[in-house]
């Protein structure tokens, strides 16, 4: 046996392709009667000069819909061109294109509201087309009509707004909807939602056992979490327990923090504690009248050391100053404060 979801699917989605073809059938019912409000006219007309009286004096041209007085063919050809524009209307709200545009203005058709504005319409078309004399197929075309108005009032009455969300094809496929809600708040922090949450999205059947303490709440590795919650006995003795191991901080921790009502925030970009702003780029010299000439351990600056020779040249330098160390003797010399 088919669970109740999918029995309450195919049965709305029954009624819809019914109303499609109820509303089909009203369009090309309406040109028809249209075509034939068109003829009487023209014969009218031709026959307006001649001697026959009863035609001239009957409330409503032989052979249409169309009243005899003042302007009654303009507003016979108005009433059935508001029918096809309304029929084209709630055939496009039917097929749920464009749903953005129903919602945005006319609500009445669009996803927030149920089956039964659409029933309301579809009664008027029909009585409207029901309170004239017609021909056979334009009448049982609206008595179809008239029947499945009455039926999509029953059902919007029944399941109010959700009756297009069950009967919608997108939602039959989406298995399940997003883990983690969003919110309006930026700061990095988990807030704890009520059970009443958590109980909503799962059945008896499918709601889990109570999650290992503590959740690695999944958190981004660029993400700061602060965990408000408070500790429940059940709770208590789930954290306990040995035989159960933590999610990390890939996607089964996120999942496992939304399970638990846990809404996962970003915080702010900031730079952390421990980041040293750059100094400028500024070159440390002494100044010449900083420098102390009468302390003993002043000494005056080196002159900038050349760049190394080549090896002969080298070979040579060294050869001239082992002459000059052999040639002179050595001195000595002292600071000005020395003993």
């Amino acid at each position: 046996m088919l669970p109740p979801r999918a029995m309450f699917f195919m049965g709305l989605n029954a009624v819809r392709v019914l109303s499609l073809v109820s509303l089909i059938l009203v369009f090309a019912s309406t040109i028809l009667v249209m075509v034939t409000n068109i003829k009487a006219v023209n014969a009218f007309q031709a026959n307006k000069g001649s001697d026959n009286s009863t035609m001239l004096d009957c409330d409503y041209i032989a052979g249409s819909t169309v009243p005899n007085q003042p302007a009654g063919v303009f507003w016979a050809v108005v009433a059935s061109l508001l029918i096809l524009f309304q029929t084209i209307i709630l055939f496009l709200s039917e097929c749920t294109w464009p749903m953005k545009f129903f919602d945005k203005y006319f609500p009445v058709l669009g996803t927030n509201f149920g089956l039964g504005p659409l029933g309301i319409f579809q009664a008027l078309i029909s009585t409207q087309i029901l309170s004239h004399h017609v021909d056979d197929f334009t009448l049982v075309s609206a008595f179809f009509l008239f029947a499945i108005a009455c039926l999509n009032m029953l059902l919007g009455l029944i399941f109010r707004e959700k009756a297009k969300s069950k009967r919608s094809i997108t939602s039959w496929r989406a298995e399940a909807k997003g883990i983690l809600p969003t919110t309006s708040d930026n700061r990095p922090v988990f807030v704890s939602a009520s059970p009443y949450v958590v109980s909503r999205s799962f059945s008896q059947a499918e709601k889990p056992a109570a999650y290992p303490y503590p959740l690695h709440a999944g958190a981004h590795p660029q993400t700061n979490v602060i965990m408000v919650h408070q500790e429940t006995t059940s709770d208590a003795e789930s954290y306990k327990s040995t035989e159960k191991a933590g999610f990390g901080f890939g996607r089964q921790g996120e999942k496992a923090a939304g399970l638990r009502g846990f809404i996962l925030q970003r915080p702010e970009e900031s730079l952390p504690r421990y980041v040293t702003p750059s100094l400028p780029s500024t070159t440390l010299s002494r100044s010449a009248s900083s420098a102390s000439g009468s302390s003993s351990f002043y000494a005056p600056e080196r002159p900038a050391v050349p760049a190394a020779p080549r090896r002969a040249e080298r070979d040579s330098a060294a050869d001239s100053d082992d002459d000059e160390a052999q040639s002179s003797p050595p001195t000595f010399k002292s600071s000005r404060t020395a003993l």
